[in-house]
């Protein structure tokens, strides 16, 4: 059973997390994604092995956590993620996003730089409310203000809300130099149907950093958890923190 973070006035967050030498793993599951995937967990296993801090927790709406999926934002989400860091985590972080999270971590790391040692994306996600609708989507939206589509690889409708569409649109990176100057992993597979890997290049490109690298994986999908890809995962996580 999870534990939960208490918050007055807001949805209680469900979280994971393990003692051991940093700096501290944090896992950012995607949009209707939560702490228990097959990504969250081989980190988990691994930083159990390993003798590393993981911190793994669902956002709200998401998972065992208190409050309403299609009540929140792209902002809400990242306030839950600052609320979980700032409570449970000590010393400075590897952030690890997927998909949406990797627009998380990017948006974290801008909010707390002097903690951020590294950020590890899985297909991340950036600016997705801008590149991932086309144009009667984005009318359902607006007139609608909800967007209900079938999905291949999930078994019920993905659900996005207006309000999640526009706090999105407000916070948009790729458009301008993003200000991160810690060491950033990308890895995106080549079969990505959700998020084409035109967008790792493009992150790459606008991070300030000097130090990023992009793993295309041949034959990886969007969810990159074959064992391979869980593979590639661990070997980039540890090589960015024996890196450090």
């Amino acid at each position: 059973m999870p534990a939960f973070l208490e918050r007055p006035g807001l949805p209680r967050i469900a979280y994971d997390q393990r003692a051991g030498a940093g700096p501290t793993i944090v896992f950012l599951p995607g949009y209707g994604s939560d702490m228990t995937g097959s990504k969250a967990i081989a980190l988990d296993a691994w930083a159990e092995a390993e003798g590393r801090a993981i911190l793994r927790f669902d956002y709200r709406g998401c998972g065992e956590s208190e409050g309403v999926f299609g009540e929140s934002t792209l902002d809400d989400w990242r306030d839950d993620a600052l609320d979980a860091i700032d409570t449970l985590a000590q010393g400075s972080l590897i952030l690890v996003g997927s998909s949406m999270g990797g627009w998380l971590m990017l948006l974290i790391a801008l909010e707390r730089p002097e903690r951020v040692a590294g950020l590890v994306g899985i297909a991340a996600a950036p600016d997705f409310t801008e590149w991932g609708y086309d144009e009667v989507q984005r009318a359902t939206l607006a007139t609608d203000g909800l967007l209900v589509s079938d999905h291949p690889d999930y078994d019920e409708p993905e659900v996005t809300t207006k309000a999640f569409w526009d706090s999105g649109q407000v916070n948009l990176l790729l458009g301008d130099e993003i200000p991160i100057d810690c060491p950033v992993r990308l890895l995106h597979g080549l079969e990505d149907r959700d998020v084409p890997p035109s967008i790792a290049f493009r992150l790459g490109r606008v991070l300030r950093s000097a130090d990023v690298q992009t793993m295309l994986v041949k034959g990886g999908e969007h969810r990159l958890s074959r064992p391979g890809d869980l593979g590639l995962l661990l070997t980039t996580v540890a090589a960015l923190i024996e890196s450090l």
